[in-house]
């Protein structure tokens, strides 16, 4: 198996020159990071779900999530791809690598919780199940290991720590605290960890700049830029339904 694209993707998690993943749906979506010059491409989950016809929560079938992944992949070829694939979709790590790999993507998301139901998954059996996804991808993916305390809570530093390390230790290159946008909070939870850390950019979040001092090494917009265009798309049809010139 190839490990340049994620060896590159590696080295761009940089703590303090953050890789800011403007993350994408579908290979138009792609297409316009790669033009953008960013470095790296991501997909979402929850967008991609919905571009399918789904909602999100592990109910899109997984041969679609990962023909998405495959031509979002295509859409940008040379350029690394991190796929967002929830908890596995039901996967066993073997498959699941082997069904990223097939796809293209050079890194993965995934998640703590159970989706569509909220409710945290023991961290012992997360960080075993991170470890098995490692054993068979070797360097081939970046794992970013999604922490979601403060997502489904109780929200605390000392368990989000807690679980990153053990997430660490079982193989994964990033903890991804969903939703944390404290500033203190971030800034602590960067220096107790002391790996590369991602922060979900939201309307709260500290700016790009900010978080780049506060040591973060990824940004990601998850399905935040797929819901504006959506707002955008109802506002043009809406000026059609009207009689308005929608451009």
């Amino acid at each position: 198996m190839t490990t340049d694209n994620a060896s590159a993707l590696r080295a761009l998690h940089l703590p303090g020159t953050p890789l800011i993943l403007p993350n994408v749906w579908d290979a138009a979506s792609a297409r316009a990071v790669r033009e953008a010059g960013f470095p790296a491409v991501a997909t979402s989950s929850a967008a991609v779900a919905r571009v399918l016809g789904y909602d999100d929560g592990e109910l899109t079938p997984v041969g679609e999530m990962m023909a998405a992944v495959a031509r979002v992949a295509r859409a940008v070829e040379g350029v690394p791809v991190t796929a967002d694939v929830e908890r596995g979709y039901g996967l066993k790590p073997a498959e699941l690598v082997g069904r990223l790999l097939e796809a293209g993507a050079a890194g993965c998301n995934l998640e703590d919780s159970l989706p569509g139901r909220g409710e945290l998954v023991d961290p012992g059996e997360q960080a075993e199940f991170l470890a098995e996804v490692r054993a068979v991808a070797g360097d081939a993916l970046v794992i970013n290991a999604r922490v979601d305390v403060y997502l489904y809570g109780p929200a605390s530093r000392q368990e989000a720590v807690a679980r990153g390390r053990r997430y660490l230790e079982a193989g994964a290159d990033c903890v991804y605290p969903i939703l944390l946008a404290d500033e203190d909070e971030i800034a602590a939870l960067v220096s107790e960890l002391g790996a590369p850390v991602n922060v979900y950019f939201g309307a709260r979040t500290p700016s790009l700049g900010r978080l780049a001092e506060l040591g973060v090494a990824r940004i990601s917009f998850g399905s935040g830029l797929h819901e504006a265009s959506q707002a955008f798309t109802r506002g043009l049809i809406a000026d059609i339904r009207e009689g308005r010139r929608p451009f």
